[in-house]
């Protein structure tokens, strides 16, 4: 049917559901007419870049103003920033699996309640390239984790649940196609890396502790490259995994950082 699926049976039995850190409810707020014609979702790291993303939007889709006065949706929270231009959402959702993970469960709810269809959700920002030239976009067609499996590990209760972070293969494609009109900057398909750390889990060798050497990490980065790694967050798997078991058409885009 299109819809946006959520898959916990507690929510029929609540009077009301409360976005608490979106800063909106199913009783403050009427979700269907204010959210109900989105057909695109972008998410990404930064409130200041998913303004001036929802900004451009605004002027590509041709809309009334110049959308320098768009309204953050979120204004009542400090947590997230949610733009709107057209049928496209902007939002940020912060660093890490943790911040990504809180924002797209009252996001996915967000939508479903407002009964949208036929959503593509799509995450830009920056990563870590690997083998690859700077400043070149990596469309996402699966995310892994560490170990360079696609899978996202969540710790339920005291049970360790594994899921699939495989993602639309044919969206991957389809941006890929869209990428060859602008060639200013190369484009690829590639899998992404997701870890939990922005330093040591990253190899890097300037965080505050290193447990390991440069060539532990070179051998090690060269192992993530031969499995098909081509660039390095920390995001991708929980955003495969929960946009794919709630019947969202996703797709991850980044670019290295230069």
């Amino acid at each position: 049917s299109g819809l946006v699926h959520i898959k916990n049976p507690h929510l029929d039995s609540m009077e009301e559901d409360v976005l608490y850190h979106l800063d909106l409810g199913t009783k403050t707020h009427n979700l269907p007419a204010m959210f109900g014609d989105i057909k695109f979702v972008c998410v990404g790291g930064s409130p200041n870049r998913m303004r001036a993303f929802a900004q451009f939007m605004h002027q590509e889709l041709g809309l009334a103003g110049d959308g320098e006065d768009l309204a953050d949706i979120c204004a009542g929270t400090d947590r997230y920033a949610m733009y709107r231009a057209g049928p496209v959402l902007s939002i940020s959702h912060g660093m890490g699996i943790p911040s990504i993970s809180i924002m797209l469960h009252e996001l996915i709810k967000l939508l479903h309640h407002a009964k949208c269809r036929d959503v593509t959700i799509i995450r830009i920002g920056t990563s870590g390239g690997l083998g690859i030239e700077a400043g070149s976009v990596v469309i996402t067609d699966m995310a892994v984790d560490s170990s360079f499996k696609p899978q996202f590990e969540q710790v339920v209760l005291d049970d360790v649940v594994v899921r699939s972070t495989e993602l639309d293969k044919d969206l991957a494609e389809e941006l890929l196609a869209c990428s060859r009109e602008i060639p200013d900057f190369p484009t690829l398909i590639g899998h992404t890396m997701c870890t939990y750390d922005f330093y040591e889990g990253q190899g890097r060798l300037d965080g505050a502790l290193c447990s390991f050497s440069s060539e532990k990490k070179l051998e090690y980065l060269k192992r993530a490259y031969d499995a098909g790694v081509r660039n390095i967050e920390m995001e991708s798997t929980a955003f495969a995994a929960l946009c794919g078991l709630c019947g969202l058409k996703g797709e991850s885009s980044r670019a290295p950082r230069l």
